[in-house]
């Protein structure tokens, strides 16, 4: 299963974004990007990929105590920025970015300590993908838009881990489908 460690905003933060990427979708050029759904808007703490179905439980007992070593801390989406050239566009995070980071940090650690291949490491930068192309696309008018926007801040409690199911039907536009597979409050609690 393809399987990863991520942040889920709460409904009214994706809510608040919806309406921003909703003005970013009637910008000129908007069209040429393939817009990501509300359900899908996540921060991914570690992309673990095709995952054997035995390593799951170990990996979810790593990721428990992840979750578990790390304190509740306050996050807010905010402005946005672009890999690839515009390939994709995303929304970033304000607030509390050194615990983001050092939860990002643990649940890699966990699925390489569970046995998962996790190929090359990367630093950490925060962000929720919210339209993707094929193509370099000039985001220049969204980053803009982006720029001067900051969501409401909520206090992370919880890491996820969720299995993205790609889409397989070859409808243009079809998303993929997340399905969270376990979740764990931070510090401890619940």
């Amino acid at each position: 299963m393809r399987l990863f460690a991520a942040v889920l905003p709460p409904q009214d933060v994706t809510d608040e974004l919806a309406s921003k990427v909703a003005e970013l979708r009637r910008l000129p050029g908007a069209s040429e990007l393939r817009w990501t759904g509300v359900p899908g808007w996540h921060f991914t703490l570690a992309f673990y990929g095709e995952v054997d179905e035995d390593l799951v439980p170990e990996l979810s007992e790593r990721l428990e105590r992840a979750a578990r070593r790390t304190p509740r801390f306050p996050l807010a989406v905010r402005g946005g920025g672009q890999f690839g050239h515009g390939r994709v566009l995303w929304a970033g995070a304000c607030g509390e970015l050194p615990a983001l980071r050092l939860l990002a940090e643990r649940a890699e650690a966990a699925g390489r300590k569970a046995g998962v291949e996790m190929g090359e490491h990367r630093r950490y930068k925060a962000h929720l993908t919210v339209a993707r192309s094929r193509e370099a696309v000039d985001v220049g008018p969204c980053l803009d838009v982006l720029d001067g926007f900051t969501g409401r801040t909520w206090a992370v409690e919880e890491l996820a881990l969720v299995r993205s199911n790609l889409p397989t039907s070859g409808v243009a536009g079809e998303q993929p489908r997340y399905e969270v597979a376990g979740r764990w409050a931070l510090g401890g609690d619940g």
